[in-house]
């Protein structure tokens, strides 16, 4: 299994050995197009290939804030390698070496100024911008007799970005999965019923309206249809349901909903020369077409008919997905090239990432930063149905 990346990359959190010259910004280090990343604890010498032999790792997962990137490799004794932006713990600008402090660990979660680590008797969070000889805060963690948690949660509530980290949840919720966006939480009981809190500035709590909620509060628009798995953008939320549905909510003013985005669209225009805002208003006005700025209810994205959603992923304004035939769907705002479609335009539609099925590749996962995005991906079986990778009785 090899590692993907494209979209923001002035740190080197996507290929490592980038460095910018005198007159170069940062938008020259953006990558368009994915590119495999090297994900192992070296400094590289030679420009990575798209398509790499070496690095097939058992169960390697991926964590990213906006600047850094982390590695999580289980057949290497559980630590955590680095790249990005320099930290304290203990990499510098590139790629970054094994933070030997989190031999062991099971999970993380990265911020711009902290890296929460997970083990299985403990959660540490260290301070990304000191060099700490011990965690700036740590806590025990008892044994778990609910349902299996996916970090963040942790039994009796979950870990915070930032201070206070621990935060207490109701038992009665019996949380599997949450989502952490800028201002919002979105959370998977096992059931399938979701809950969300937060912020509800942009619709992302998609109650119908624009209030805060304190608590976690039930989507009532979605009761009765369980849902399987949830993520949280900067100011969107999306989840899918047990059938493969993908459901949206919340801000889309970069198209992040794949719905249609009014401010998109004049941007588009403009840069073509046919007007702008006006002009979008008057296609709004002399069309069916309804544009969609904030979305406050639930609303279902056909992201393509012909397969079902398997895995979802978020960055700050970008939405991407993984469908049951192995291909990667990305929609949203691009101006990094996060969409990966070899440009920097955005998308208010749903388009598949061409260079995948070129190479004859599945996708298996994905991982968007706020500004980039990380797919994982496997070498399609030839014995299998090109089409599905499902294998047909002879």
């Amino acid at each position: 299994m090899n590692w993907f990346g494209f979209g923001f990359n002035a740190f080197g959190q996507i290929r490592a050995n980038e460095k910018l010259t005198d007159g170069e910004s940062a938008a020259d280090a953006n990558v368009t197009n994915p590119i495999c990343i090297d994900i192992l604890c070296r400094n590289l010498e030679e420009e990575p290939v798209q398509i790499c032999q070496h690095s097939s790792h058992v169960d390697t997962r991926i964590r990213t804030s906006w600047s850094r990137r982390a590695a999580l490799h289980s057949n290497n004794d559980g630590r955590l390698c680095l790249a990005g932006f320099g930290v304290g713990i203990p990499s510098q600008r590139g790629c970054g070496g094994c933070v030997e402090e989190s031999r062991g660990c099971q999970d993380a979660h990265i911020s711009e100024g902290y890296l929460a680590l997970s083990f299985t008797d403990r959660v540490e969070c260290w301070n990304s911008e000191r060099n700490e000889k011990k965690p700036g805060w740590s806590m025990e963690i008892p044994d778990n007799t609910g349902p299996s948690l996916a970090f963040p949660l942790v039994p009796g509530g979950y870990i915070a970005s930032n201070p206070p980290f621990y935060r207490p949840l109701s038992p009665q919720l019996l949380a599997v999965s949450l989502a952490l966006g800028t201002e919002h939480a979105v959370l998977l009981t096992a059931s399938g019923d979701i809950y969300t809190w937060g912020s509800g500035s942009h619709g992302q709590l998609g109650h119908g309206d624009l209030s805060p909620q304190e608590e976690p509060r039930a989507m009532e628009a979605l009761l009765g249809m369980p849902m399987s798995t949830v993520a949280a953008g900067g100011w969107h939320s999306v989840c899918t349901s047990a059938g493969g549905d993908l459901y949206v909510w919340g801000w889309n003013e970069s198209g992040q909903l794949g719905l249609p985005s009014r401010a998109l669209r004049g941007e588009q225009q403009k840069s073509q020369g046919t007007g702008g805002a006006s002009t979008c208003k008057d296609q709004e006005e002399g069309s069916n077409e309804v544009f969609i700025s904030i979305q406050a209810f639930p609303a279902l994205v056909d992201v393509t008919q012909s397969c079902e959603v398997s895995k979802i992923s978020c960055g700050s304004r970008h939405t991407a997905a993984v469908t049951s035939t192995g291909d990667l769907y990305t929609w949203g705002w691009g101006e990094y090239g996060q969409l990966g479609q070899g440009t920097v335009s955005s998308s208010d539609e749903p388009r598949r990432v061409e260079f995948f099925k070129d190479q004859g590749l599945r996708v298996v996962d994905v991982v968007c930063g706020p500004w980039n995005t990380f797919v994982s991906a496997i070498k399609k079986d030839p014995s299998l149905h090109p089409d599905t990778n499902i294998l047909y009785p002879l």
